[in-house]
């Protein structure tokens, strides 16, 4: 028998199927073994020796792996084609050397790009040994994460209480979004003015036109600064006389993008379809493992994790002659077009971009086999791989300038016409704002007259905060991190409270802004961005040969342990005057000479300097403390809001003719109202004895969501959040009511189990019936509780109900009566059944152990 090991019950499943019977396929569910959690797992002094342990989990599989292992005569290791699945086939097989159940077995490693009978079946038939270069290289990946955090996290635990830990690119990945917040925070607006202006020829045909150059001078951003300038140069075309000088048409050409890398794929599913990175890689594995397709598993897609851009030949030239059959030969170019030569600096640059696996299988045929996820990513793969190889779309660009009779002044207008689609024909959400047709009236050249003057005034915006798309394209443009790590390392950044998402962007929390520049001003050399990406360029050269991996730690352990050392022996105080100076006008306001004013607005001769507490977080604390109890929150943008609301705001009146406050609580600000009960003469006489409870339950606070600014609370939008939940109407597809309104986690819509969350708090105020049907019929169903963050389906073994809950200490797996805690890492909404399963099992290993040390 030969024993072929994988580390996914689901893609052992499938390749059993294409395998027979000669064959048994086992799963080691993931890593079977690990660092301990403890000092002294990576020991420098010893050639960075690691000590690894099987945790309780694992060891349920191993033992049936091991029982395999003795009656079979070769070994197969298939894990996944990247360093993470060489690093798994690595373990199985020292772990089972230490067992010494590889005496005259013959072990073999194989790899397959796709997951279908022919990929596997090519596989088997060529195996090669374990990679030792991508061992090493998972080997000094693994030794610099645990040594940069069990060093440096419990240096923060102790100088500030409440930090969870820190990570080596996580930290680097939170710098990113703290220093976008500080330059928002900093942010000056300027004002400037545009204008346009609107033209009628002879024939009444009118056309409007920018102002590109007045006066001999060419007109930039900032020409026109204020209303006076504009009004000037309004005064002055009123006295010319203008003809259309020039009318040129030219043929534009847009190529199409290369196929999908893991990086890329994240970043536009995260615009195009909003799903998160962790989102995108589950669907993208749940694809590439396979799906059942009338009886059969079939992988739809290629490996989902690589840098790779460039297509097989075998899989142009099914494109090709797809294109041809259903499109025609224009839109087939005349030679395949090739994407690598864009090479990729990291391990997994021989791998090819993410394709389907098979073209015929489009999503239109897929769908009824999909969930509505996995179809619309699917849908994204295929489009993008196909359109690929696609001739060039083309646009016609048609420009009419217009000129004053001296020639000192010129306006122009310019629209585009798409001439041919190509691959837009099947890439849509591709096409750009400018490049959608804005068709100008036939006019010829000659006198034309002005009409009407359109004058506008702009202020200049801040940097956006980063999304996932954006953050995961910074982080690749800078070289930080792989795109295999850049959901986990999201997902870190989020779970640990350093940052939150409020309207799909990302804001740092206080305690992620403390951290950060507690990191920047006392690790200032492992949080900097050159560094980091010269340390990844490294460990990249470890995969190539060209470095070795303990020389790799042994020159970073040298300087960073020394920074250890120098920062443990500061005292907390030094510490916080330190981020006091760092912070500085971030969190201090100034006086009127534009110094930083640190005075207590309290009591007057204290100074505010930065505090921390281990449940609350930093805040900002005065010197005198107890004898002046003045606090307030880091940002200068959360005080503000704090001491606008230190009284209660009257907003005005309720339909009832009762008072709306706005008032701010200990979770948030919130609107507060007395609510009109009609009672009887017995009621009353009853309430007479318990008015003041009565009164108590008769006043109704109402939680702004977070996303809406509290100045833009007015009496309207007060009254339409008072009046939460709203029907919006009926939903066709069921004839049921649906509802509009707000909790714990925002802004939601309800229809019987279905419901759907606003991403941006704003719309509440907005959205309409039509909209609400269709975000209800792409909602899942089945969140009947709303304890149950997430149905993820029923146990293997008895078909019970696994669910993803929402707890009062924080979230956790519910399997019958057991109940196993989410790490903190790990976010609960990306939590799959997988995932759970091991969860469960270490939940029920721990309970025996605490059992049997009982007795």
């Amino acid at each position: 028998m030969n024993l072929v090991i994988v580390e996914s019950p689901a893609k052992a499943k499938t390749i059993n199927k294409y395998l027979g019977e000669n064959y048994k396929v086992l799963a080691s569910y993931g890593h079977i073994r690990d660092l301990p959690s403890k000092n002294g797992s990576v020991d420098p002094n010893n050639d960075f020796k690691m000590l690894w342990e099987v945790d309780s989990f694992s060891k349920k599989y191993l033992k049936e792996i091991t029982d395999a292992a003795k009656e079979s005569s070769k070994i197969i290791l298939a894990t996944d084609p990247d360093r993470e699945g060489e690093a798994i086939a690595w373990h199985v097989k020292e772990f089972l050397k230490e067992k010494k159940l590889l005496k005259d077995k013959q072990v073999e490693r194989v790899v397959f790009n796709e997951i279908t009978k022919k990929a596997v079946t090519n596989g088997i038939e060529n195996p090669r040994q374990i990679e030792p270069l991508l061992v090493d290289a998972y080997m000094a990946r693994r030794a610099l994460d645990y040594l940069v955090g069990f060093n440096i996290s419990p240096i923060l635990w102790t100088k500030l209480p409440g930090s969870k830990s820190a990570g080596r690119v996580q930290s680097v990945a939170l710098k990113l979004i703290t220093e976008r917040e500080h330059e928002i925070e900093l942010f000056n607006p300027k004002e400037f003015w545009t204008l346009n202006i609107k033209f009628n020829d002879k024939n009444n045909k009118y056309l409007i036109a920018s102002l590109f150059q007045l006066n001999s001078n060419k007109i930039e951003k900032f020409t026109f600064k204020e209303k006076n300038e504009i009004n000037e140069a309004i005064n002055q075309l009123k006295s010319k006389k203008f003809l259309i000088s020039d009318i040129s048409t030219k043929t534009v050409s847009r190529n199409p993008q290369g196929p999908f890398t893991t990086s890329s794929l994240q970043q536009v599913s995260s615009s195009k379809l909003g799903f998160g990175a962790s989102r995108t890689m589950q669907i993208a594995q749940r694809l590439y493992q396979g799906i059942d397709i009338e009886g059969e598993t079939i992988g739809l897609i290629t490996y989902m994790r690589t840098d790779g851009t460039q297509l097989s030949s075998e899989a142009i030239s099914s494109f090709r002659n797809y294109i041809n059959k259903e499109f025609g030969n224009n839109y087939l170019p005349k030679e395949a077009i090739n994407y690598a030569g864009k090479k990729a600096k990291n391990a997994q640059e021989a791998h090819e971009a993410i394709r389907p696996t098979d073209i015929l299988r489009s999503p239109i045929k897929m769908k009824k086999y999909l969930s509505a996820d996995q179809s619309k990513l699917y849908d994204l793969i295929w489009s993008r791989a196909l359109s690929s190889q696609m001739e060039a779309a083309k646009f016609d660009r048609n420009t009419i300038s217009i000129h004053s009779e001296d020639k000192g002044t010129i306006c122009k207008t310019s629209g585009s016409v798409i001439k041919f689609d190509g691959f837009l024909k099947i890439y849509k959400s591709e096409i750009k704002k400018d490049e959608n047709e804005n068709i100008l009236p036939e006019m010829s050249k000659g006198n034309i007259d002005i009409n009407e003057f359109l004058d506008e005034q702009h202020f200049t915006q801040p940097p956006p905060r980063y999304s996932e798309a954006t953050l995961v394209k910074k982080l690749e443009e800078l070289g930080i991190g792989r795109p295999s790590t850049y959901a986990s390392i999201i997902s870190v950044i989020t779970t640990r409270g350093y940052a939150e998402t409020i309207n799909k962007r990302f804001h740092p929390t206080d305690r992620g802004k403390l951290i950060s520049a507690f990191l920047e001003k006392l690790f200032a050399k492992y949080v900097d961005y050159n560094f980091t990406a010269g340390l990844e360029n490294q460990l990249d050269n470890i995969t190539s040969g060209k470095e070795v991996w303990t020389k790799v730690l042994s020159e970073f352990w040298k300087d960073f342990n020394e920074n250890v050392t120098l920062v443990k022996e500061k005292r907390t105080r030094e510490v916080l005057d330190l981020l006091n100076d760092s912070l500085g006008s971030l969190i201090f306001e100034r006086d009127k000479d534009g110094n930083i004013d640190r005075k207590c607005k309290l009591c007057e001769n204290g100074n505010l300097s930065l505090k921390n507490s281990f449940r609350g977080g930093a805040f900002i604390g005065c010197s005198n403390y107890p004898e002046c109890k003045f606090t307030r929150p880091l940002s200068k943008v959360k005080a503000a809001q704090q001491i606008q609301l230190a009284e209660p705001k009257f907003i005005g009146k309720h339909d009832n003719g009762n008072d709306i406050f706005l008032k701010n609580g200990r979770f948030g600000p919130y609107l507060q109202f007395e609510i009109v009960k009609e009672t009887t003469d017995k009621e009353k006489k009853t309430k007479r004895k318990k008015r003041k409870k009565e009164e108590n339950e008769n006043i109704k606070n109402v939680s702004i969501p977070k996303g809406i600014p509290i100045d833009s609370i007015n009496l309207d939008k007060a009254k339409f959040l008072c009046s939460l939940p709203k029907n919006l109407g009926i939903n066709p597809s069921n004839e049921k009511e649906i509802f509009l309104n707000s909790g714990r986690f925002g802004p939601y819509l309800k229809c019987e189990s279905k419901s759907a969350s606003l991403d941006n708090a704003e719309d509440i105020f907005s959205i309409g019936l039509n909209r609400a049907i269709t975000m209800i019929a792409e909602a899942k169903p089945g969140r009947i509780s709303s304890k149950i963050i997430k149905d993820l389906g029923e146990h293997p073994d008895d078909k019970k109900p696994v669910r993803v809950m929402k707890g009062q200490y924080g979230p956790y797996i519910k399997y019958k009566s057991l109940n196993a805690t989410i790490p903190e890492e790990k976010d609960p909404t990306e939590i799959n059944m997988e995932e759970a399963l091991i969860l469960i099992e270490k939940r029920r290993e721990y309970d025996k152990n605490k059992k049997r040390k009982k007795k």
